[in-house]
């Protein structure tokens, strides 16, 4: 008995020798060491902030500070230079020209003379390793500061402090302060409100401020380093992530829960969008749009496939955390700090998809593509098991094509479908068996009209070419024709398919569309 006492002392000693020695070396929560570690050299800065705060006694900004040092992983300012297919940078500042139009034309002319250019990533400088402790110090003490005097922010709960007032960038913009800045100019908002504590007005007015000084441009397409506040300052003007950043400055400086929702690729045009969010004292998010609507007054009108919030905090179940390390994935899709909300936007269906083409060796994901630009890109991720595949609350009333992604490049994975407003889906097969006449009008959504003898429409260029393709693995050409005036009209084309008509020498930002009694419907 005595000696089995004794072992059992000796094992609680041992036990107790390792706990501390485990302390000792970890005085931090384990997401906090793991950002040191990755910190380097600028290690001893973010500790600066921890010690200030231990050295206070304040054990709720000691939280806080341990918030934004755990989920710094992954946030960053990007630089980006301009080159051409060469590698070699080329001069050319957009923001010299006095519009778009005039820029585009410049750069087209510069691009087709040196053999095309595009904007590239130069440098990524991570937060870890280069923010500083003064910098982090103000950004908490007068995020609380706001947190604890605005009338409008008394309902909001520490953690949805941390994740919508507490971070100190809203995307990949230069680290600078701007706490101060609008803190001081909307000191005495209150005042001006009929209601002090309604997030919502306070919210419009300060955003009613900004619409007198800030506006979107669209020449900062071409320009797709983010700005910091000293640069918006000056120039005025942005593209709407920098429109969605302001309001951020200005609406956490002020104790306001805002951040920015987004869809990477419109599901039936070009381009994508972000827009803010505001947390209002019912736990729903309301949108508006930074410099240019106010809550309440702001719509979307295309269709979305899917809807993201930028989070400060780092989602454990995105495709990063869940893939194996040496799977590579789209670039966008390997982001640590988004978290997928589009069931507060849309009416939404999960897709299981029976995958018809052999699943490349170790690729253990496929992804849900949207055609945006005239191509596919992926839109949402799903993890194979065996031959099917099951992507969650995806859009209704889209086109879609299941895709992988393999060295770096997309490759069909099955055929194209339609998600139905319903949430059936659709099968989009080109019947190669089953051939149909049809009759063309646009190659966009336009509004049909007919001519006063009472002859349809047609939207084309007289003179130009025009290409029709259908989708079959890829794009395959059903003819060609010069449009004269009148609907263009294409003979035996594979019926139930999916169809785009493509004029000579365009962008390629025509709609796919499929034919449905006769008429072009879009998608």
């Amino acid at each position: 008995m005595k000696k089995t006492s004794k072992i059992i002392v000796s094992l609680l000693a041992i036990l107790a020798i390792a706990i501390f020695q485990f302390c000792a070396t970890s005085p931090y929560p384990a997401e906090v060491e793991n950002a040191l570690k990755k910190a380097g050299d600028n290690r001893a800065e973010l500790e600066k902030v921890i010690h200030h705060y231990q050295e206070t006694g304040d054990s709720l900004k000691l939280q806080a500070a341990y918030f934004l040092i755990g989920n710094m992983d992954g946030h960053s300012f990007i630089r980006y230079e301009l080159l051409d297919t060469s590698g070699a940078a080329v001069d050319f500042d957009v923001l010299s020209y006095p519009d778009y139009k005039t820029m585009v034309a410049a750069w087209d002319s510069v691009s087709d003379a040196i053999g095309g250019m595009d904007w590239q990533r130069k440098e990524t400088l991570e937060d870890l390793q280069h923010i500083t402790a003064n910098f982090l110090i103000e950004n908490i003490d007068y995020g609380f500061r706001a947190w604890h005097e605005k009338p409008w922010a008394d309902y909001l709960t520490f953690s949805d402090f941390c994740e919508y007032v507490l971070p100190y960038r809203g995307s990949n913009e230069p680290l600078e302060s701007w706490r101060p800045y609008f803190f001081k100019k909307h000191q005495d908002l209150a005042k001006r409100m009929s209601d002090p504590k309604d997030p919502i007005e306070a919210t419009s007015l300060i955003n009613d401020d900004l619409k007198t000084w800030f506006t979107f441009d669209p020449i900062f397409y071409r320009h797709p380093q983010d700005q910091a506040l000293s640069e918006m300052l000056q120039n005025k003007k942005g593209r709407c992530e920098d429109m969605t950043n302001l309001a951020i400055y200005a609406m956490r400086a002020n104790g306001l829960a805002v951040t920015s929702d987004y869809t990477p690729h419109w599901a039936d045009t070009g381009n994508n969008h972000a827009w803010n969010a505001l947390l209002d004292r019912s736990g729903k998010v309301i949108m508006f749009m930074g410099d240019e609507a106010n809550p309440g007054t702001y719509h979307l009108h295309n269709r979305m496939a899917k809807v993201y919030r930028k989070t400060y905090s780092l989602q454990r179940n995105n495709l990063v955390f869940q893939k194996p390390e040496w799977e590579k994935v789209p670039r966008w899709l390997s982001g640590k700090n988004y978290a997928d909300v589009t069931r507060d936007y849309v009416d939404v269906s999960d897709v299981t998809v029976t995958l018809t083409e052999p699943v490349p060796d170790s690729v253990n994901y496929a992804y849900l593509c949207v055609f945006n630009d005239g191509e596919w890109k992926a839109i949402h991720w799903g993890k194979i098991e065996g031959e099917k595949v099951t992507f969650t609350d995806m859009g209704r009333n889209i086109a879609y094509l299941p895709m992988y992604f393999v060295h770096g490049k997309l490759i069909p994975a099955a055929s194209a479908l339609i998600l139905e407003k319903d949430g059936t889906i659709r099968p989009l097969v080109a019947d190669e068996n089953d051939k149909i006449k049809i009759k063309l009008v646009s190659t966009t959504r336009r509004k049909q009209l007919a001519d006063t003898d009472g002859i349809e429409k047609a939207f084309f260029k007289t003179g130009k070419a025009y290409q029709l393709f259908y989708w079959n693995d890829e794009w395959i050409s059903a003819g060609e024709m010069i449009a004269d005036g009148h609907p263009l009209i294409f003979s035996e084309i594979p019926n139930h398919g999916l169809y785009w008509l493509v004029e000579k020498d365009s962008r390629r930002e025509e709609r796919i569309f499929t034919i449905e009694d006769g008429k072009q419907v879009w998608w």
